[in-house]
């Protein structure tokens, strides 16, 4: 019998986890079929899916009434009700995580909020309770790789945190949070604890950098450059992680059991239909990476992906695109500054939709509660 197409990407040793979690795909047996049949090998989440899961069916109704009378805030009833989803995501893919590389997949993403993407203290301390509250070893608390972000970072995974960085989009960002989990990892080498359980991924958006960036491509007539920025940028993202995980600092901390900080692609899914649905997919497939996708990319890949080992392919010709756009004045630092900005607020927009929807349901429960 042929080899499932997405099973197939991870006979080049990459990860292909899944960018979305609601009830129904665990009531249904559907999220252990993918394990089963895709080798689907981690979930990520964020606050726009919990939204869409929350808001757009009655699955969460009885726990809203239930933490509704413990007057507790409408985020406390929303972290209430994505901590039971993740550590019952994160107990399925116990299996995963104690293969025989422990570690090494298997793990469920949980986002803090996204109101505190400016808020350094406030990071640690929610990763903190969030950490505790799952209580689970293959779960990681996702916090964003803003500048306020990097001493949380590094904090948390010196505490024994399992980190995801989120919302990276610039090259020079995604080294410097390289280095913070290596300091994180350094720090509690110095305090002789023990660092052979962290692990940690940086997460380098795509999509979202070729919808900023063609239009002004269109318009400069640099059309051969149409649709490349953003795996460009991922392939010269690769290689700042060879060099940074290769390096003598990172060689002493691998002594003690220190795994790299993999590299996951997000924002895999095509969002201009002239491009293949399986686009960022194909490009970037190559050792110790993940790439998380949303179901449709997965289905797409399933019937029609090809896995190859495509990472370092064209290494030149990335290098080649970012100098073009230099050279036609395209400020691609600027671009992805404006890209973190916009996607904490893309992250916002749900989360205050959401809190907003268990503020009503709340209400309505308190009152069918006292009549």
């Amino acid at each position: 019998m042929e080899k499932n197409n997405v099973k197939r990407i991870h006979d080049f040793k990459q990860s292909i986890w899944l960018d979305f979690i609601d009830r129904k795909i665990m009531d249904t047996g559907d999220l252990q079929k993918l394990i089963d049949e895709d080798g689907v090998r981690g979930v990520t989440s964020n606050p726009a899916i919990f939204e869409k899961a929350i808001s757009s069916s009655s699955d969460y109704d009885a726990d809203i009434k239930e933490l509704s009378r413990q007057e507790m805030s409408n985020e406390d009833i929303f972290y209430g009700l994505a901590v039971r989803d993740i550590k019952r995501a994160a107990d399925l893919f116990k299996p995963v995580y104690e293969e025989e590389v422990k570690g090494a997949d298997g793990y469920i993403s949980l986002e803090v909020s996204p109101h505190l993407a400016r808020d350094t203290e406030g990071t640690i301390s929610q990763a903190r309770e969030l950490w505790k509250a799952v209580d689970r070893k293959n779960v990681m608390i996702k916090i964003p790789g803003t500048a306020e972000g990097l001493a949380a970072i590094r904090t948390c995974i010196s505490e024994g945190i399992n980190i995801n960085v989120t919302l990276l989009f610039s090259l020079d960002r995604y080294e410097t949070v390289a280095n913070a989990y290596i300091s994180g990892l350094e720090d509690r080498v110095r305090t002789n604890k023990p660092i052979d359980h962290i692990a940690s991924v940086a997460s380098f958006f795509l999509s979202r950098i070729d919808v900023m960036v063609d239009p002004v491509l269109k318009e400069k007539g640099l059309d051969q450059l149409y649709g490349e920025v953003a795996i460009a940028s991922a392939k010269k993202a690769y290689e700042i992680y060879k060099r940074v995980f290769s390096s003598d600092r990172f060689k002493k901390l691998e002594i003690d059991g220190a795994k790299p900080q993999r590299l996951l692609w997000a924002s895999t899914s095509s969002k201009n239909p002239d491009f293949p649905d399986t686009k960022y997919v194909e490009a970037l497939i190559g050792p110790n990476t993940v790439n998380t996708v949303p179901m449709e990319t997965l289905e797409a890949f399933r019937d029609h992906g090809q896995a190859e080992n495509t990472l370092e392919d064209g290494l030149g010709k990335a290098s080649n695109t970012l100098s073009q756009l230099k050279e036609a004045g395209i400020d691609l630092d600027e671009m992805t500054q404006k890209l973190e900005e916009e996607g904490i607020e893309k992250f916002n927009q749900p989360y205050d939709k959401l809190l907003d929807a268990i503020g009503q349901q709340k209400k309505k429960a308190l009152a069918s509660g006292n009549s």
